[in-house]
């Protein structure tokens, strides 16, 4: 009988969906057994099912997350696991080898695909190397990691996914007779990914077993890959969060048993893509399923774009060099001395330059896949309680969108309050500690607070934006507020409506710059009290606005879909413009990289949070790079730390901060460790490096603001040698709060630059110039084992050790220096001789009489004086 699966396998479309090599047929929504004839002949009613011991079988550090892939999620070869990532907006795909190294260790890299959403892809059949991915950006890319050949295992039984009634069920169907199928068994009905049963199917049910995570997603390992001397028949991986669980599947057996592995398909192609659409037709070659040794040495890639009519290119000759590459040519099939047939032999004669170890293939698809970030591993922790200030109440948590909540320097802190009047609380950094339940000091903003902003040369100096369009200038007292203020230093008024956020100069002392319901921007000079610039050209709600890191020009991001920047000095007219995030939910806008690229977080058309990275050379060209964060209603408040390129992200009601470390170049996005929290969040608000215990490796503090109390949060990079300065990752920073100019200067055409200064202690030697480890060698040098002596001669020596312990054979034994007694004395002693004899009798009342004799005999040896020998006095009897 012959059996065939169904699929549905959309090859070309206005965007790539589904990718499935065509030799095999269906290796997109299938799992199956090969000669599903043969198996069922086989019991596998006891088939036992087990995960691999956590953690030492799972392959960890991986970050599946919630994908929107069309696919499977994970695929598997003899040699690599491919899966899908949240991250970079679901263009990256995370790879690893399929055996740990000679660590016991698994290495997951990732590897950038596309600059969309993967949303299908799979490895090739006749090759464990070749990966073909196709994404939302109506692509198909081939990734190839190559050295040899070897073969997926063809697929029979088909999973048929009924979107509409979300019933799943699996399906036999005879080639001859496609009008129905000749059984089916039901998987039950889910909502598609997250289950957490994993069922084996051989239309009989045999077992299934329980996983400890949710299931993102299935892949089999190939036939080829299993261990067949312990009866593993089949082995899936499950993608969770978190890890890939390998499940195994054995049939208990004693040994091998050849009925449980029939021959399976050669990775040999049986024909060329030419011949096959000829009208060719051949079948596979079968080969005889045994484990094999895997091992990878360089690859390239190949990127072809999709549309709707195509014509499939010749192939040309093409030269494979070692690294990784881009090309736009046609993929060129392998020479075959490039790629040899793979035989139990065919490797024996190979040098070892041709087949390294497992943990150098880890290192090469570590350094092929592009960089890694070094604050992968970042850890955010909250301090200690003695830190946290408590017991606060009534605060103000409804600030508009545009406002970050709450604002801090070094010295203290400033939360509005929601009490009549616009009153905001300042306390003091230094005095940690519960607050007192009487009402504390505040100021009087006499408003509801919009937004409110700390100058950043004057730790005293509060900017407060209130609903009545004006900004008011409060200055705090040494020492903090001790009496209620309601007389601010000065009130700027301009704006004709409600002021969305103000933003202090980076360089220029007393200069501000505020954003109004009025859709304009206007610059203020503190000293003198005055407006001196007016910015034009929005046409609706101005999100967000920030100042470069030189100071000299500002960006905005609109509500009417728009990034601009501004040179304020030059003109009142954006100098660039460019498409902004589509949702009008509300947006945010940062310099990254030194001022080359802004950073704008906002949401897309479907109100998901996103990140987009915009040249600002060619902002009218759109972003370079975007990623998607969640769906949250929030948006996401961007902080950048230009020491260690790091963004950290979160919104107000969040219980998660994101972290990614951007790059000038692709992949732009590398993301890494978040921090998260048990309870939402207010905001977060983060402090100058200097703030920063470098001692404990930590490159970021900031404050977490809650309903009732601040907490500080630490962010730490985990290091081995921390008694040395970690000056790799904390390099000289700029001294931000001085000032390099008065805004009068800065007006007049004059630009400033921060000083900087090292935060290595002087009792801390830099990381750089500490003494390098001597490597411990593993294994002892050759010339010991060479000189080690064999048993027989450990022998030898241990029994002239024995011999000479005991001394000399031929000295004295102590008895025989003892004085021995006359013939007279013996014979007297032998008078003295005497047996004792005690008869006992017992009567019972059954008549029977039990006799019991004892006799006791005193017995007197005597040695003769020789070695070993002694008789029995007196009647002789030797012993």
């Amino acid at each position: 009988m012959h059996f065939v699966c169904v699929c549905v396998c959309v090859c070309v479309s206005e965007r790539a969906r589904d990718l499935c090599f065509r030799p095999s047929s269906c290796l997109h929504h299938c799992l199956n057994f090969s000669h599903l004839q043969q198996l069922l002949c086989v019991s596998f009613q006891i088939m036992e099912s087990h995960m691999k011991e956590r953690p030492r079988g799972w392959i960890g550090n991986i970050r599946a997350g919630a994908m929107n892939s069309l696919g499977n999620h994970i695929k598997s070869s003899c040699r690599l696991v491919a899966f899908n990532t949240e991250q970079s907006g679901g263009g990256l795909l995370g790879l690893s080898s399929l055996d740990a190294g000679d660590d016991g260790k698994w290495t997951v890299s990732q590897f950038p695909c596309h600059s969309n959403l993967v949303t299908d892809f799979d490895f090739s059949p006749f090759d464990d190397n070749v990966l073909a991915t196709c994404s939302a950006d109506e692509t198909v890319s081939l990734g190839l990691f190559y050295q040899d050949s070897n073969v997926s295992e063809f697929i029979v039984l088909c999973l048929c996914l009924d979107i509409l009634v979300r019933e799943r069920e699996v399906r036999l169907w005879d080639s001859r007779k496609l009008g129905s199928s000749l059984g089916s068994v039901s998987l039950g009905t889910s909502s598609a990914q997250g289950r957490i049963h994993v069922c084996p199917m051989s239309f009989d049910g045999v077992s299934h077993c329980l996983t400890e995570s949710s299931t993102r997603g299935i892949a089999m390992v190939p036939k080829l890959a299993l261990d067949v001397a312990s009866c593993e028949v089949l082995r899936v991986l499950q993608l969770t969060d978190k890890y890939i669980v390998p499940v195994s599947y054995h049939v208990p057996r004693k040994d091998f048993h050849e009925d449980l592995y029939p021959d399976t398909v050669g990775q040999t192609a049986a024909t060329t893509a030419e011949e096959w659409w000829k009208g060719e037709n051949r079948q596979v070659q079968t080969k005889y399923s045994t484990p094999v040794t895997l091992s990878l040495t360089f690859c390239f890639s190949l990127s072809y774009s999709v549309s709707p009519h195509f014509n499939c290119p010749a192939p040309a000759p093409q030269e494979v060099q070692v690294g990784c590459s881009t090309s736009s040519s046609p993929l060129t099939s392998p020479s075959s001395s490039a790629a040899p047939s793979r035989s139990p032999s065919s490797t024996s004669g190979l040098s070892s330059g041709f087949l390294p170890s497992p943990s150098q293939s880890t290192r090469a698809i570590q350094s092929m896949l592009g960089p890694s970030s070094k604050f992968r591993h970042v850890q955010g922790s909250i301090l200690h309680r003695d830190t946290h200030i408590t017991n606060l109440r009534g605060l103000n948590l409804t600030t508009p969108g545009e406002s970050d909540g709450f604002c801090a320097n070094r010295q203290r802190v400033a939360v509005p309050l929601a009490i009549a009047g616009g009153q905001i609380a300042v306390f003091e950094l230094s005095r940690p500690g519960k607050l007192p339940d009487t009402a504390l000091p505040t100021i009087q903003n006499t408003v509801s607070v919009a937004d409110l902003a700390w100058d950043p040369f004057d730790p005293h100096r509060l900017a407060v934006a209130g609903d009545d369009a004006k900004i008011r200038v409060w200055q705090v007292p040494d020492g903090g507020l001790t009496d209620t203020v309601t007389e601010p230093k000065c009130v700027l008024q301009g704006h004709t409506e409600k002021i969305y956020s103000i933003s202090f100069h980076p360089l220029a002392s007393g200069l501000l710059a505020t954003s109004s319901y009025d859709m304009s921007v206007r610059l203020w000079n503190l000293s003198s009290g005055q407006e001196v610039k007016v910015l034009k050209g929005h046409q609706d709600q101005i999100f967000g606005m920030a100042w470069s890191p030189d100071g000299q020009l500002l960006a905005t991001v609109c509500k009417d879909g728009k990034v601009r920047i501004y040179d304020p000095r030059r003109s009142d007219e954006p100098t660039k413009e460019g498409p902004g995030p589509e949702g009008p939910r509300g947006a945010r806008v940062v310099w990254v990289c030194g001022g080359q690229y802004l950073l704008v977080s906002g949401f897309d058309s479907r109100s998901e949070r996103q990140l987009y990275l915009y040249s600002t050379q060619t902002l009218s060209s759109g972003p370079i790079a975007t990623t998607p964060a969640d769906v949250s209603p929030s948006t996401l408040i961007p902080f950048y730390d230009p020491d260690t390129s790091l963004l950290f992200l979160t919104g107000k009601g969040d219980t998660r901060v994101y972290i990614f470390e951007i790059l000038p170049d692709s992949p732009y996005f590398l993301e890494c460790s978040s921090f998260s929290s048990s309870e939402p969040h207010k905001g977060f608000s983060f402090l100058p490096k200097t703030e920063c215990d470098v001692r404990d490796v930590e490159i970021a503090r900031a404050l977490k603001l809650t309903k009732n109390s601040i907490e500080p949060v630490a962010f730490r990079v985990p290091r081995v040698k921390k008694e040395f300065f970690q000056d790799d990752i904390f390099p000289d920073t700029a001294v931000c709060w001085e000032s390099t100019l008065t805004g009068s200067a800065w007006l007049s055409g004059s630009n400033g630059q921060h000083r900087k200064m090292s935060l290595r202690p002087k009792d801390m030697a830099p990381v750089s110039e500490a003494p390098k480890d001597v490597p411990v060698r593993k294994y002892l040098p050759s010339s010991v084992y060479l000189d080690e002596k064999t048993d027989e001669q450990k022998k030898e020596e241990l029994l002239s050790a024995m011999v000479a312990k005991l001394g000399n054979r031929e000295d004295p034994l102590p008895q025989e220096s003892f004085q021995g007694v006359d013939d007279e004395e013996w014979v007297r002693g032998l008078s003295h001789a005497h047996t004792h004899t005690h008869t006992h009798t017992h009567t019972h009342t059954h008549t029977h009489t039990h006799t019991h004799t004892h006799t006791h005999r005193c017995v007197i040896l005597q040695f003769n004086g020789e070695r070993g020998n002694s008789q029995i006095s007196p009647q002789g009897e030797s012993l």
